[in-house]
């Protein structure tokens, strides 16, 4: 035990939170970034590091000045945004650069933008259902399109500039058209019965593509103002884009005149329409978004196309994106714009090369450690509560919903996909937590708010053979509240279960009760063996810990010291520490001899639900309420290699400084003593160079760095305390005052001098009181002094 090294120190090594929750999404010209709504910023995130790169905006989702729409220019250079304030704002995003604001005076916030690089023109659509032109030239409004009726929700030039046209639609359901030159309404498009959702233009033709929620798409002749057709599609569609002739698709049409066009909406597929038959000539068999629910209206709130990479977007309305290849449909990337509440986390895979995620959602989210790709687990119907894998088996995956079902996920070591191979539905209410054998996997145990604990058979022969059923050994009632944590021993003879009843429970490897642990005040909220004794930890929501004998079935230990319910513990160090999370958002490192907190490490901003440590105890891995996945990477022994190096340094630096002196070289070796803070070694070279030259010590100051100045600053200040150095201090006060304008900290000089002036008081008043007495020791001396007359002889 005493060559366990204990943990000191740990610090962020990667932060992961929402970079997308609603609103505008657009792809980069180049394929390269794509730009997401986030509260009050614009987040640019790199699509080949599936990372955000940087934000636009106030990062605070409190702020008052928050986003409320954006466009990107084609110049891959600039994005506008528009702002609660009123004000648009022009952006160099590859900077980080504010460039330009103004005003926007619309009536309300602006819901759309649209901007036309060719033309260094710019449109804006408003709740109030006009739309203005900007020359973004001089950023003033040129024109006031009015004819919208209601809030725009759609805006859009015409992508062939020659034309001159920008088209909206609005709550009036019509397509307006309108001349960017005189301001006039040229065109009136009349066929939609719900909102207007998408405007695509064919290029080479007069033709324009218009889709709605009232489940139809309609091509329109721009000459005539007409439609050519109408084509059902039986599902509300939020977006589309038309497809290149050029492209070699195995469903395209090679007539010439064919017109083909993806769609998404409710459904969550991808289709392809043949707009001049009607047909539907492609539907996506491999897609991984949900189709709408009865409840809700939408599955897929954007379709977005990137000619230059060929591959399309769909973004989900649980804020996902999804990116596929035009040519074959396959999945290339899953990102995860956000994530709510992160409930479980837990390492999958060979070299735990894997993190599966268990959030506020009926998805599992299994992200890659290196490149924090993200997959999609589906299978439940509604939100997963907990996760367990074993180190038996690092390919296994169990999980558990508050659909009451429970399902069996198996990883392929070659391809790393991971399937679904078996579930069951046994237990009457949510799942709250499982856990499967250490060993072996033989079994595993689940716990429910039906006040169950059941114990599960696993088979030994694991294989992707399909779903099958899982079969129940044991079952017994264990608590009489929730359950919330489950745990086996390391030699899988042991089970312990913790309750909102406020007591934790010990169970035989056949649920036989072999003890109760009573002395939580509040529920239990995690149970955890130890690795290598016969002690039980809980933690509770009375905001302490407590580690129990198995044996004795007493408590041994209580730790105190969170101020919030301690929602998650794990032992680390061979079981010498712990490492806990409470809802204040705080994680605790312990030292279970000394029962002191030795770390205490601040990024969340709430709850802390969960925690995952690496079989190598090097990386800590906590998800909470806030949304944000922190990865922490242990630092104690870099943090001793750099203590130990700064030491070595000091010494040399000390060592530097004694020669200096002794070689009489003042000035180099005054900076030093300063960069040292060694007050002392400043006192005697000060005083050293008094004694040759006050002229000198004045320029030495006049040339000494700002740092150095305050450094010294504080070094006179510390003197001034002792009568005996109080001189020397003053000079320096006194010569220091005479650089107060060169000074970078006059701010702090106020303060800083206030704190000098009852000592410097105390010293003038002891050294008038001594020349008083020095007067009056001269004069008497001076009036005792005899008399002598001298008397001339005659």
């Amino acid at each position: 035990m005493s060559s366990v090294v204990l943990k000191e120190a740990f610090e962020v090594e990667s932060k992961h939170g929402a970079f997308y929750t609603g609103g505008k999404v657009q792809w980069s010209t180049d394929g390269q970034y794509i730009f997401c709504q986030k509260y009050g910023t614009v987040s640019i995130l790199s699509v080949k590091k599936g990372i955000v790169i940087s934000y636009l905006g106030e990062s605070n989702n409190n702020e008052e000045d928050t986003i409320n729409t954006f466009i990107a220019s084609n110049n891959n250079l600039n994005i506008i945004t528009h702002h609660k304030s009123g004000l648009f704002k022009l952006w160099n995003w590859k900077d980080n650069k504010l460039i330009k604001l103004w005003k926007s005076i619309h009536k309300g916030p602006v819901v759309h933008i649209a901007h036309s690089m060719e033309k260094n023109l710019m449109a804006s659509g408003g709740s109030d259902g006009i739309v203005r032109l900007w020359n973004l030239q001089y950023h003033t409004c040129t024109h006031n399109l009015k004819g919208v009726q209601g809030v725009i929700s759609i805006l859009v030039f015409h992508p062939n500039i020659d034309k001159e046209l920008i088209f909206a639609a609005g709550d009036d359901i019509r397509i307006h058209g309108w001349n960017i030159k005189t301001g006039e309404e040229e065109i009136t498009l009349s066929g939609h019965f719900s909102k207007v959702t998408s405007l695509s233009f064919i290029k080479d033709k007069d033709y324009l593509i218009s889709s709605g929620r009232d489940r139809v798409l309609i091509l329109w002749d721009l000459t005539s103002g007409s439609s050519i057709r109408v084509v059902p599609v039986y599902e509300e569609i939020e977006d589309t884009f038309i497809i290149s002739k050029n492209l070699s698709l195995p469903f395209y049409n090679k007539d010439e005149n064919a017109i083909h066009i993806a769609t998404a909406g409710e459904k969550g597929i991808v289709k392809i329409w043949e707009m001049k038959t009607g047909k539907e000539v492609y539907v996506q068999k491999n897609s991984i978004v949900s189709a709408a629910k009865e409840t809700e209206t939408l599955s897929i709130t954007h379709l977005l196309y990137n000619d230059i990479s060929n591959n399309f977007a769909v973004v989900t309305v649980d804020h996902n994106i999804i990116i596929h290849s035009l040519e074959t449909f396959e999945c290339i990337k899953q990102l995860i714009g956000y994530s709510d509440e992160i409930l479980d986390i837990v390492f999958l895979g060979d070299n735990e090369s894997h993190i599966a995620i268990a959030t506020n959602s009926c998805d599992i989210k299994l992200y890659s450690t290196l490149t924090m790709n993200c997959e999609l687990l589906r299978g439940h119907i509604d939100i997963v509560l907990s996760l367990a894998t074993t180190p038996a088996n690092v390919y296994l995956l169990i999980s558990a919903a508050k659909d009451n079902s429970i399902r069996v996920w198996l990883m392929d070591k070659q391809t790393n996909k991971i399937s679904c191979i078996a579930s069951a539905i046994r237990h009457t209410a949510p799942i709250g937590s499982i856990a499967i054998s250490q060993t072996s996997f033989k079994f595993f145990v689940s716990v429910s708010q039906d006040l169950c604990l059941k114990l599960w058979n696993l088979q030994n022969d694991i294989e992707f053979k399909g779903i099958c059923s899982l079969n129940v050994i044991h079952t017994t009632l264990a608590h009489q509240k929730d359950i919330n944590s489950v745990t086996i021993s390391p030699n899988d003879k042991l089970i312990a279960t913790g309750s909102q009843d406020k007591t934790a429970k010990l169970w035989s490897a056949d649920l036989q009760l072999l003890g109760v642990f009573r002395g939580h005040r509040r529920g239990v909220w995690c149970v955890r063996f130890s690795p290598i004794d016969q002690v039980l930890l809980t933690a509770s929501a009375d905001c302490t810990i407590k580690l129990w004998s198995l044996t004795e079935l007493h408590c041994l230990k209580t730790l105190e010291g969170h101020e919030s319910s301690v929602l998650k513990a794990e032992f680390l160090s061979r079981g010498m520490q712990i490492i806990t999370a409470s809802g204040d958002g705080l994680l605790k490192l312990w030292n279970i001899k000394t029962s002191e907190c030795t770390c205490i490490l601040e990024q969340h901003e709430s709850r802390v639900w969960s925690l995952a440590v690496s079989k190598n105890e090097k990386t800590i891995i906590s998800g909470g309420s806030d949304s944000l996945l922190i990865i922490w990477k242990d630092v104690t022994e870099e943090k001793k290699i750099k203590a130990a190096k700064e030491l070595e340094q000091i010494a040399l630096e000390e060592q530097k400084l004694s020669n200096l002196f002794k070689a009489n070289e003042l000035t180099s070796a005054l900076k030093l003593a300063l960069k040292l803070e060694r007050p002392f070694q400043v006192l005697k070279i000060v005083e050293t160079m008094l004694k040759k030259n006050n002229f000198h010590l004045e320029k030495t100051i006049h040339e000494l760095k700002p740092i150095y100045k305050e450094e010294l600053l504080k070094c006179a200040i510390t003197w001034n305390f002792n009568s005996k150095n109080c001189q020397v201090a003053q000079i320096i006060i006194n010569t220091l005052m005479m650089e107060i304008e060169n000074l970078e900290f006059q701010t702090k000089l106020t303060s800083t001098l206030e704190s000098m002036i009852p000592y410097t008081k105390r010293h003038y008043i002891r050294i008038t009181k001594l020349l008083e007495n020095l007067h009056l020791f001269n004069y008497t001396l001076n009036r005792m002094k005899p008399r002598i007359t001298i008397v001339e002889m005659s």
